[in-house]
């Protein structure tokens, strides 16, 4: 495939000469939208990102003139594979204005790229909220949630996406700008659509509407007379095939108070399907949510370290909520109706909060529940509630049968399932996709018997739409036809989807040929498969979202491209191992995609797919930059140890001369530092020379402290501080003496075989003192991290794992010998765990220790920016204040008079440079309290 076509050129030129914004035809802009959440990969030949709603209707206006199709995307986390198009793809999320809320009429009046969580903020000081909720909500848009015709869990209670639908302005395929509404509906798309309704009244009665989740095809009921006819409502559900939204007026409801969730526990999630009925006759029209959640998306949750509340004993749960004055009336009617093996009724906020997010993240923890990779397909399909267990016991005799399985979950009130199944896709082998052929036209053809629906809330698309005909007669289908004909006459909008449908096992990405890597890296939970890796992301996008309290993704937070968040890397990725498209590691695209991955990994534990995007970098720096050339700053901040090491007699001397301002631009310069970054304070001694030492042959201590670069060279007084700390509790505690980098600087710059050579010496050096039973300790979280992941990733040394495992920060030493803690009661900490400590460490020991001392902690969600040689280095200023913008610096000036707590360099660099605010390691502070 060429790179850039003369057609996408031609195409790109006339979206352009009509005042178009956000015009992309580059390499990285279409491997970028070449995949939604889907299993498809379909490359666009341009992608646009308007600012203004009239740029929408330019855009079709182009679409007509050169006859090529349009594609609409919000968030772009289409499961169905409705969301990639061969033409002009729009990235809606520009378009993300709240043009008004009406608290007496209670609606939002909005733009199609608004997310919904920021509808959701914006009604919330009024006392409203927008009912649906899909799993998506920190990121999806309303356009998108119209599109599709979203849910969620709480639609049990308020509604799915048309319910909510007010009014609607749109901008047709045939070119036709109407607004439509509860009054008649006028126009020539409207004309022709009510006519086709008032021709087939009988047809419409009987066949479309039958129940709640009926979301497959056109949702033609909304054209009878007594729907309304709501041409606003029928477009709801039709996935960009018709129309594209302009502007949507949405209901908003009243946030019920005193809501409680009761967590009710099932042998298996057949079980718990069954008494599902009884649930919804015992709260009838009060339950907002009845999901099911299996219990091994739970165990891989504990098994990622993740934090789960106690749940009743099952192997299946629903969570039931509720709300009003009468709540814990309507929840003991609940526990005595669902016959369960045991139930939990959450009081905690907190508890509860995290129940739901890890429900919202099933699809992401499903797709990694199995041993095999889990793919979505069959994931959306919906049947009356009370035929819900019966299905699902057939569903798992079809899974069987087909030598297949997968992991259900979902909106169960409203008997929909979510499912992720381990097809037997093959790279490279189109013949594999027949598994998964045969598994869908065989669940299409049985949910016939329950009169149930292919899509339950997230649309046809290309996964399903072929299989219609299964679900409806020739006369639905040939009216669907009709319908299109009326609205998108050239059929230019989203071509293959609902109507003339996409072959399902065209334009797979999972059997595309897949580049074979000699990797660095041993990647120990893909095989060693670099492809694999990077080809768990699934596109679900939880990275995406424009506010989160997380760390993912730093870098999207800050500018908010696509190609800046771990899903864009991770397409990009994908793209030069098995695409056409991106020439390989070293083609440009990927270092533009990767150049503002700041390494910080809180994807690896905040994605719910696993994604590393840190190990993915080091690895594709390794490959592009085997024997070849690097950047100076590799060369020098990526050795920073090394020079550390070689200057340390001249500590105090380079203290000085960095403060000459000629010398110090001179230095940056050479080092490829920006120059509005200070240079860092070498110490005027290193911890080995300063501190008491000894090694195994010398010494038997209480604990070992390890001197890593960083704590050696630059923050001594943190270690000083920990041994002042437990030596006050008559501990006794020596300086490892022997030298141990653990290679972090070579890592992140890609220089593997370097850093392999120096991770196993170091491995080496510690493995004895952690196999003594004296505990070691590390004071830098980003090398005490190192240790933990990326030994074990480096070699294969039984010595990597032993010493992954044995060593320990500050705060889990002190919590293990149950040392006492300094009172710290009225004192306001602000702390912000190190990246790594977050992501591979952890960060609950510490809060704990604190709690208990009685302080009062502010956690700041997010990275400081810095995040080592990133922030520091020519061309990343901008992005690393901008990082630290988004959660950081707001939290410490927000508590002037609190402590700053930090332990990681970068963060305590970071806040010396940006706000000039002390900080302090948590030794520091229980130190200062002695």
């Amino acid at each position: 495939m060429p790179r850039v076509t003369a057609v996408a050129l031609d195409l790109a030129a006339e979206l352009r000469s009509r005042g178009i914004s956000g015009v992309d035809d580059s390499v990285l802009a279409r491997a970028l939208y070449s995949s939604d959440a889907s299993l498809y990969r379909v490359v666009p030949q341009v992608v646009v990102k308007p600012h203004h709603t009239d740029e929408l209707i330019a855009v079709h206006e182009a679409s007509r003139a050169l006859g090529v199709p349009v594609t609409l995307r919000g968030a772009g986390t289409s499961i169905a594979g409705n969301a990639v198009g061969s033409g002009i793809v729009v990235d809606t999320r520009l378009l993300n204005r709240v043009l008004d809320i009406d608290p007496e009429a209670g609606t939002a009046r909005v733009e199609p790229g608004l997310v919904h969580a920021d509808l959701q903020r914006a009604a919330a000081p009024y006392g409203l909220r927008f009912g649906p909720d899909p799993s998506t909500h920190p990121r999806c848009t309303i356009g998108g949630m119209i599109g599709n015709n979203a849910c969620g869990s709480r639609a049990l209670g308020y509604g799915r996406t048309v319910d909510n639908v007010e009014a609607l302005r749109v901008v047709w395929g045939s070119g036709e700008v109407a607004s439509y509404g509860s009054r008649p509906a006028a126009g020539d798309a409207a004309t022709g659509l009510l006519a086709l309704a008032d021709a087939n009244l009988a047809h419409l009665r009987t066949e479309f509407g039958r129940f709640g989740r009926q979301v497959s095809g056109y949702s033609l009921e909304h054209l009878l007379p007594e729907k309304g006819r709501r041409i606003d409502r029928f477009l709801a559900g039709t996935e960009g095939t018709l129309a594209t939204v302009l502007e949507a007026t949405v209901r908003l409801v009243r946030d019920e108070p005193g809501r409680l969730l009761l967590v009710l526990g099932y042998p298996t999630m057949h079980e718990a399907a069954d008494a599902v009925p009884a649930l919804l006759a015992a709260a009838p029209g009060r339950l907002i949510a009845c999901e099911g959640i299996d219990a091994r998306i739970v165990d891989l949750v504990r098994a990622r370290g993740g934090a789960v509340p106690e749940l009743p004993r099952g192997g299946g749960w629903l969570m039931a909520e509720v709300a009003g004055a009468d709540a814990l009336d309507l929840v003991e009617r609940l526990r005595v109706a669902g016959g369960a093996l045991d139930t939990r009724l959450i009081t905690d906020t907190a508890a509860a909060a995290t129940l739901w997010r890890i429900r919202e993240d099933g699809a992401g923890l499903a797709g990694r529940s199995l041993p095999t990779p889990a793919y979505s397909g069959w994931e959306d399909a919906a049947v009356p509630p009370e035929h819900l267990g019966a299905w699902l016991r057939d569903f798992d005799e079809i899974l069987a049968g087909h030598g297949l399985q997968g992991v259900p979950y979902g909106h169960f009130g409203d008997g929909c399932i979510h499912c992720r199944i381990d097809f037997p896709f093959e790279p490279g082998d189109p013949a594999s996709a027949q598994v998964f052929r045969d598994f869908m036209t065989a669940c299409a053809t049985k949910l016939r018997d329950y009169g149930g629906s292919l899509s339950g809330e997230h649309g046809d698309g290309r996964v399903r739409s072929e299989l219609l005909p299964l679900m409806y007669d020739d006369h639905s289908i040939a009216l669907f036809g009709a319908a299109k004909a009326v609205g998108d006459p050239d059929g230019l909008m989203n071509p293959g989807n609902i109507v003339a449908p996409a072959s399902i096992t065209d334009d797979l990405r999972p059997v595309r040929p897949r580049a074979s890597v000699r990797s660095a890296l041993r990647l120990v939970h893909d095989d060693g498969d670099l492809g694999a890796a990077v080809h768990r992301c699934t596109g679900v996008g939880k990275c995406v979202a424009p506010h989160t309290s997380g760390v993912m993704c730093p870098s999207y937070l800050a500018t908010g491209d696509e190609k800046d968040a771990t899903r864009g890397r991770a397409r990009v990725l994908q793209e030069a191992l098995d695409g056409s498209l991106v020439r390989g590691l070293s083609d440009p695209a990927v270092g533009e995609a990767l150049d503002l991955c700041l390494a910080c990994k809180g994807c690896a534990s905040d994605c719910p797919t696993g994604i590393d995007m840190a190990t993915y970098k080091s690895e594709a720096l390794h490959q592009r930059y085997s024997g070849r050339r690097r950047p100076r700053s590799h060369y020098l901040l990526g050795r920073l140890p090394f020079w550390a090491r070689l200057g340390a007699p001249f500590a105090r001397i380079t203290n000085l001369l960095m403060r000459l301002a000629p010398l110090a631009w001179l230095a940056k310069r050479v080092a490829g530092i920006d120059q509005r970054r200070s240079v860092p304070l070498f110490a005027p001694v290193t911890l080995r020379r300063s501190a008491a030492t000894g090694s195994l042959a010398s010494a038997t201590p209480d604990v070992w402290v390890w001197a890593d670069s960083f704590t050696d060279h630059f923050f001594t007084r943190s270690a000083h501080a920990a041994i002042r700390y437990l030596e006050a509790q008559g501990l006794t505690v020596r300086v490892i003496s022997e030298k141990a980098c653990c290679g972090l600087t070579w890592i992140t710059t890609g220089q593997l075989d370097q850093a392999r050579s120096i991770m196993e010496r170091t491995v080496r050096t510690l493995a004895p003192y952690v196999a003594s039973g004296v505990p070691v300790i590390g004071l830098e979280p980003s090398c005490l991290a190192t240790l933990r992941s990326d030994s074990v990733e480096l070699s294969a040394l039984p010595e990597a794992r032993a010493v992954a495992d044995g060593m320990l920060t500050f705060a889990e030493l002190v919590t293990r010998l149950d040392l006492p803690v300094p009172d710290l009661s009225g004192v306001d900490i602000v702390a912000q765990p190190h990246c790594h400590q977050h992501a591979v460490l952890g960060w609950a020991a510490d809060q704990r220790l604190l709690e208990r001392a009685g302080a009062r902690v502010t956690k700041v969600s997010g990275c400081c920016g810095l995040a080592g040689n990133f922030g520091v280095e020519e061309g990343h200023y901008e992005v690393s204040v901008a990082v630290a913008e988004t959660h950081l610096l707001p939290a410490v000036r927000s508590q002037p008079d609190a402590v700053v707590l930090a332990d990681g360099m970068s963060c305590r660099v970071q806040l010396d440079d940006l706000a000039q605010v002390p900080t302090m390691h948590l030794a520091e502070l229980f130190a200062s309290r002695l």
